[in-house]
């Protein structure tokens, strides 16, 4: 059987990992996208065996890449969220752990020439429309994936990423609070419904009858806590103007909780079926601003002090994320303006990734 071969970069981007892919070298047409890339992974199986995943839903994601023809950015950044047992792709989200990596892959490809010992990548987001600047070392002029920042969640320590998230208010439904109130109730609990950098449906978690400081393993064994959180995230969904949700990983979930730790507050990240392993740099934004937000469900637990603009640590189930939210209050109207973070990625492998000739050949 003849395989289709395509170059990519194999990375860690956060604490996620995946390939790095330029665009022109896929196909145009998202169906035939998605056959390949399920392929790719390996979808279908749990442990992604006849693919490049890694069985879960942090490992099974990917970044596509090309030159930008918007006027501010750089690069462009299409992203996939492929599934791990069902051979499913979603193109609506983005993945902020993934663009992580997207500075350094772009480097790496060629896409951006370094600028000197830090370099200025400026991303979009296509799958949303978020604008990012992402600062990389570059001693040299080569990408330098060695150095001193730990993120939790991920071994070792790297070279620092600085990102500042820009328009990343109502990103994929247009609207800060899509069902348009700050706090409803559907299925007798109340949520806040709320698309900051990712759509996502907010509780507290002692509404959900948890205390929000379980881990990852403890909440993905306690179905009644799934089936309950997908019955009211299907229902938000269709307020949220993002239609039949069923097979769609947007809106996620969140689950918020007082400071156990030290941090801000504490929270627990779904993506949507599973409980993240730490935290999603989309989702990071997301609770954050729910929790400076006036009359949301965050309402009241935010530990520190929250003038703008306000540095939230959020404890997650292995550690800590910090996010600054520069945001505004006015006339009683909260707006966020933009949101930074830091984080690390590396380079793991480079080459080609194959899939059979009968799912795609390149004309």
């Amino acid at each position: 059987m003849i395989q289709t071969s395509t170059p990519f970069i194999f990375m860690r981007g956060g604490s996620s990992r995946g390939p790095y892919l330029r665009r022109k070298d896929l196909p145009e047409d998202l169906n035939d996208l998605s056959r390949v890339l399920v392929s790719m992974v390996g979808s279908g199986h749990p442990m992604n065996i006849d693919g490049i995943g890694g069985g879960t839903a942090v490992t099974t994601k990917v970044a596509m890449l090309s030159k930008s023809d918007d006027a501010w950015a750089d690069v462009d950044y299409f992203f996939a969220q492929v599934g791990v047992e069902e051979q499913l792709v979603d193109f609506k989200p983005s993945c902020g752990n993934i663009l992580v990596g997207v500075g350094p892959a772009a480097l790496e490809m060629g896409l951006v020439e370094p600028t000197g010992d830090v370099t200025e990548v400026r991303i979009r987001a296509v799958n949303t429309g978020t604008l990012v600047s992402e600062v990389v070392q570059t001693p040299g002029g080569s990408v330098q994936y060695d150095g001193d920042a730990a993120i939790d969640g991920v071994p070792g320590t790297a070279a620092p990423i600085q990102l500042q998230f820009m328009k990343v208010e109502g990103s994929l439904t247009g609207a800060l609070f899509p069902t348009g109130s700050v706090q409803e109730e559907i299925n007798g609990i109340s949520v806040t419904c709320m698309d900051v950098a990712m759509p996502m449906v907010i509780g507290r978690a002692a509404d959900f009858g948890v205390s929000g400081y379980e881990t990852a393993a403890e909440l993905d064994a306690n179905n009644d806590l799934l089936e309950c959180m997908e019955a009211i995230r299907l229902i938000a969904g269709e307020r949220m103007g993002l239609g039949d949700v069923r097979k769609s990983v947007t809106p996620k979930f969140g689950l918020l909780a007082p400071a156990q730790d030290g941090g801000s507050a504490c929270v627990r990240y779904f993506m949507p079926w599973k409980c993240h392993p730490t935290l999603a740099v989309t989702g990071s934004q997301c609770l954050a601003s729910c929790l400076l937000a006036p009359g949301t469900i965050g309402e009241g637990l935010l530990s520190g002090p929250s003038a703008s603009p306000a540095t939230i640590q959020l404890e997650h189930p292995m550690g800590k994320m910090e996010v600054v939210i520069d945001y505004e209050t006015s006339d009683g109207k909260f707006s966020v303006r933009s949101a930074g973070l830091l984080r690390t990625a590396r380079k793991l492998a480079t080459g080609e990734v194959f899939v059979p000739g009968d799912i795609w050949t390149r004309n």
